[in-house]
């Protein structure tokens, strides 16, 4: 019986490789902030990623984080730098789209950080988003994908389908961005076509993705889990490929790894905490589902300058110490709350 071909080693990048960043205007602590992950092997490539990225520039102290499941956390941080004697403080979410962590949750930290040290000016940055950068490192790890090595039966990618899989989110906007960049990723590739799902949430789930691909009859489905780094979400993506293969024998399936500590990614964090210095952040407002509510309860605009928590004055804490019950887990009811601020 074939075997899904699960590639888990994207590779640490090597901070004695050449990477030439840009020069920070100032030399601010930079708080480099991960969602967290129960996993370890995930919670290490945070760290791992903040220790490249620090060592590509040692004149400010840079400080990783977590917005819940482990530690350090946000709060840690800060105290970290305010006990350094900091003042000035930049703020980065190493997230791919901004869905409730990044315009919530995050910002909620950050307010109650301000009110422990009014004296600390937070200078919030952006996520990851589409950037020319990730699509580049998407297209190297397809093409690596068509030599011999890893297409051993010397498959067209005309017979091949793209599974581009997303976290998933209770927002939208970020569920509309998965969407794009797979469109982006797929245009121009050559591949049949691109099916888009999701590991939790929002839908479609990926073994819908699984059924919609298999309906083109490709000789190959290439899965590609759009995760920074590994953690539980990854590797249940590797246990339904592998199931998959398991049960439709016939078509091969191949898993690409996460996106790792990566020369590309390091490239675009140097532009974001560039950004926060300059005061040159621009997030995507008009389809915030937070923005849209407080519009409606207080009938004002939000500016979205991120100096706010979107948050109506409520601060959740998020422990995440125990399984949570899958709010989403029908579709019809997902699509039935989908725009309801939680």
């Amino acid at each position: 019986m074939t075997t899904a071909q699960i590639l888990t080693h994207p590779g640490v990048f090597d901070a004695a490789q050449t990477l030439t960043l840009p020069p920070l205007p100032h030399t601010r602590p930079l708080l480099l902030i991960g969602h967290g992950s129960r996993d370890a092997q995930g919670r290490q490539n945070v760290l791992d990623f903040a220790t490249a990225y620090q060592a590509l520039d040692p004149s400010r102290p840079v400080i990783p984080c977590f917005l819940e499941l482990t530690e350090p956390t946000i709060q840690d941080g800060v105290d970290r730098c305010v006990e350094a004697g900091y003042t000035d403080i930049s703020a980065l979410p190493v997230l791919l789209f901004a869905a409730r962590h990044n315009k919530f949750d995050v910002t909620n930290e950050l307010d109650r950080a301000r009110q422990r040290h009014p004296q600390v000016t937070f200078h919030y940055g952006r996520h990851f988003g589409i950037a020319p950068e990730i699509l580049e490192l998407w297209r190297d790890r397809l093409t690596q994908l068509d030599t011999p090595a890893y297409n051993p039966h010397h498959i067209e990618r005309q017979d091949t389908v793209l599974l581009f899989v997303g976290r998933g989110a209770s927002d939208p906007d970020a569920n509309g961005d998965v969407y794009k960049l797979a469109r982006m990723v797929w245009e121009g590739s050559g591949y049949d076509t691109v099916e888009t799902c999701f590991i939790g949430i929002t839908h479609p789930r990926l073994e819908e993705g699984f059924r919609r691909a298999r309906l083109y009859q490709p000789k190959r489905i290439i899965v590609l889990p759009y995760f920074l780094f590994t953690g539980v979400l990854m590797k249940k993506i590797q246990d339904i490929a592998a199931q998959q293969q398991e049960l439709y024998p016939d078509t091969e399936v191949i898993c690409l790894p996460e996106m790792g500590v990566h020369q590309q990614l390091l490239t675009i964090m140097r532009r974001r905490e560039i950004e926060t210095q300059t005061g040159a952040v621009a997030m995507n407002c008009e389809m915030c589902k937070f923005r849209l509510a407080a519009v409606e309860s207080h009938g004002v605009s939000h500016g979205h300058d991120h100096s706010h928590g979107h948050d109506n004055g409520h601060h959740h804490h998020h422990g995440h110490n125990h399984e949570m019950p899958d709010p989403y887990a029908e579709p019809a009811q997902y699509h039935d709350r989908i725009w309801q601020v939680p």
